[in-house]
């Protein structure tokens, strides 16, 4: 198969494909990242000269570079976003653009160019909002609290509205919490351990009491 995954010098997309790529070694990865915030091309050094792997600097949101490349990829998996609540919250511009757009720019090449191939939207639990106790179903109402959770449910509706109006092969995943190597420091879990071993102050949001499913 030849698959494009967009977004993966970040954390979550650069695991994905170094994992994807020892289960499935015969599959070609072709990524495409901005080098937005985030992004850390060292992510994937170790894979970097492997035959069936290609990177290109490229953004989500070029329509004319993404129906070039759609019509020979059999999935399309979009890691690409701008993905921090606090900084979406100073300017959400670039959340608005890269979230929505690019997710709209790559179905509707798909539509046009290639309308077999698979699309997997990696979305955020967060389109639900914060709950006060037990959990979320997927049946229960978007209530995003924040333009970057705002951004994802736009693009979750984007997709939905591709599937049904013009029956696009599209998956949708809501991950919670991620942590793990590579993460990008200004997260909690990476944030708390650096300044921990610098003997630093760890910040707490609210009162302390918030529940996150570590």
């Amino acid at each position: 198969m030849n698959i494009l995954v967009t977004g993966s010098l970040g954390f979550i997309g650069s695991n994905f494909i170094i994992n994807f790529l020892k289960k499935y070694p015969k599959t070609s990865i072709f990524n495409i990242d901005s080098g937005f915030f985030g992004s850390n091309k060292k992510n994937l050094e170790s894979i970097e000269k492997l035959e069936n792997y290609t990177f290109h600097d490229a953004n989500i949101c070029d329509k004319k570079y993404i129906d070039k490349i759609i019509e020979n990829m059999d999935g399309v998996i979009n890691f690409a976003a701008e993905s921090h609540v606090d900084r979406s919250i100073s300017d959400s511009k670039p959340f608005l653009e890269s979230n929505i757009m690019g997710v709209y720019t790559l179905l509707d090449s798909i539509r046009i160019k290639n309308d077999q191939c698979r699309f997997i939207q990696i979305s955020t639990d967060e389109v639900f909002g914060s709950i006060e106790s037990g959990f979320s179903k997927e049946s229960d109402a978007f209530s995003p609290s924040n333009p970057y959770s705002a951004s994802k449910a736009s693009a979750e509706m984007i997709c939905q509205s591709y599937f049904k109006t013009y029956g696009l092969d599209i998956i949708t995943t809501r991950c919670t919490n991620n942590f793990g190597p590579r993460q990008f420091p200004e997260k909690i879990i990476p944030k708390t351990i650096i300044r921990a071993e610098k003997n630093l102050k760890i910040p707490i949001y609210g009162n302390g009491e918030n529940i996150r499913d570590w």
